[in-house]
């Protein structure tokens, strides 16, 4: 047991208490929020809990098997914590949370009662309700290998094992024109065959959607210029003038890794695998039955 634990602990036995709730937010961008339903501002864990946040967490409902720990934060949408166009953007989605029980007389006294992340967000008249979903959740999320044609891999990652820093399969452009956010428009992209990036991703590098990734379905000319499709908007004003940074898409087939990319040795596919017209052929007295193909 550590020591800040024991305090607590030793405390809560006293039967006079000083005792308030703080949890810090993570999201995945980097930026950490602390708060607190404490009456005033406390700092530990190199982190300053704000009482004025406006965020408050309903109780935890906690076990001691692998039933998922869950709760609820609420909270309303202040300027200079939790911002409305922040949230409507996503950049809360899936932000680690940690709440603590602590001693605001003496913050050393403290403990960790829940660790896990935020989940479905939900927003009306000017406040959030936030799920929170506890460690035990990734559990429930599906393990093991595909056996699929296509590769399982993501481009990039570190099954794939392409980098996407190499010439070629990515390049930082400005946008010159842009339409609901979704569909972005460039300067001609020299060096890159049309539908290129198609498939692949657009991290937008800095203005009011920064950080923010889309995938693109279309990659086309028009009108001089080069059009990226997103199939979902960005859920954040993109602006002329922002950079963005495109990479190269990937159609999952053996043939694409081959040949774009040089990297057949690391596909994660199995392309060999028979497709349904085998698994439902039956025997049959007339063709040819020599073991060859059947198309």
């Amino acid at each position: 047991m550590s020591a800040g634990k024991a305090a607590l602990l030793a405390h809560l036995a006293s039967g006079l208490t000083t005792v308030c709730r703080a949890w810090v937010v993570t999201r995945r961008d980097g930026l950490v929020l602390g708060f607190t339903d404490h009456d005033q501002d406390l700092t530990f864990e190199d982190v300053v809990f704000r009482a004025d946040g406006g965020m408050t967490a309903r109780a935890l409902e906690q076990g001691n098997g692998l039933a998922v720990d869950n709760s609820e934060a609420l909270g309303v949408l202040t300027h200079d914590a939790i911002r409305a166009a922040d949230i409507r953007a996503g950049r809360y989605d899936g932000a680690e949370v940690v709440i603590w029980q602590v001693n605001w007389a003496d913050v050393a006294a403290r403990r960790a009662v829940f660790r896990g992340s935020l989940g479905e967000i939900t927003e009306a008249g000017g406040a959030f309700e936030a799920e929170l979903r506890g460690l035990a959740e990734a559990l429930g999320a599906p393990q093991g290998r595909v056996y699929q044609k296509g590769c399982s891999a993501v481009l990039g990652d570190g099954a794939c094992r392409v980098d996407l820093d190499v010439a070629g399969y990515s390049v930082e452009a400005e946008v010159v024109g842009v339409d609901e956010d979704r569909v972005l428009r460039f300067a001609p992209l020299e060096g890159f065959d049309l539908r290129w990036f198609e498939r692949g991703r657009a991290l937008v590098l800095d203005g009011a959607a920064q950080g923010l990734v889309g995938i693109v379905k279309a990659d086309r000319w028009l009108e001089e210029v080069r059009e990226i499709e997103l199939w979902q908007g960005l859920r954040a004003e993109v602006a002329v003038g922002d950079r963005v940074r495109l990479e190269a898409g990937c159609d999952k087939r053996a043939e694409t890794c081959r040949l774009k990319f040089h990297n057949l040795l690391n596909f994660q596919g199995f392309p060999h695998v028979p497709g349904e017209d085998w698994l439902m052929a039956y025997p049959a007295q007339g063709g040819v039955h020599d073991g060859g193909s059947r198309s």
